[in-house]
């Protein structure tokens, strides 16, 4: 399951995700407003935990955007505000929960089991492109030929490529979006999993493949 973290101090955004992916959900940690809007623009999630208090753009605003364009993916709202009015206003936006700072991990996580059981998630369950299929549910990448499980960074590269065919995505914006700039991790760990990709889509006889192009980045296309 995923889940977009829009908290804009980071040493609590670290911690939150530290506890999700020990959880068994997959993170995109984000840090203002405008950023957020951007990923939930582009992206799909099964939830989205969002802090109000935001540089760029407030969590209100975030919310009242997503809603005005149909998207009912669930909102759980975070704030060091504790007044009732604050509450109303969140749940009047849109949210489906809220929740003030401080609290327990228990207890975020429990909300987060309950939003994301609500019928209103609708995103699609499989993406294809050629003659692969992505399950985002199981993590399956399968084709005719067979299939396999993938790791949830294998998932996040090939989902992200597979929610735009064709289109280029640079290197950048792999480690950004998968690893995060806090991250420890070098810039050429994005190819080492493109090369785990690119075998298990030659083992599975794929008619697609993930070409690079120098200094640009890659882009998933059928084979000619």
């Amino acid at each position: 399951m995923k889940l977009l973290l829009a908290e804009d101090e980071r040493s609590l955004s670290k911690a939150l995700t530290v506890i999700l992916e020990k959880n068994n959900y997959l993170v995109d940690a984000v840090y203002d407003g405008a950023e957020a809007s951007e990923y939930l623009r582009t992206d799909r999630y099964d939830g989205v935990i969002l802090d109000i208090m935001m540089p760029k753009a407030d969590g209100i605003t975030v919310l009242k955007t997503l809603r005005a364009r149909g998207d009912r993916t669930p909102v759980l709202l975070l704030t060091a505000k504790a007044e009732v009015d604050d509450k109303v206003l969140g749940l009047d936006s849109g949210a489906n929960d809220y929740l003030t700072k401080p609290f327990a991990t228990k207890e975020l996580l429990a909300r987060i089991r309950a939003m994301t059981r609500a019928p209103a998630v609708q995103t699609a369950s499989e993406l294809t492109f050629g003659n692969i299929t992505l399950n985002c549910a199981t993590f399956l990448l399968s084709s005719p030929y067979g299939n396999f499980r993938l790791t949830g960074k294998e998932f996040q590269m090939m989902e992200l490529m597979l929610r735009d065919p064709q289109q280029l995505i640079s290197t950048e914006r792999f480690y950004e979006r998968i690893w995060g700039y806090d991250n420890d991790a070098e810039l050429s760990v994005v190819w080492v999993y493109i090369s785990y990709l690119r075998k298990k889509l030659t083992a599975l006889q794929a008619n697609v493949q993930i070409k690079a192009t120098r200094n640009a980045g890659y882009i998933l296309e059928e084979k000619k």
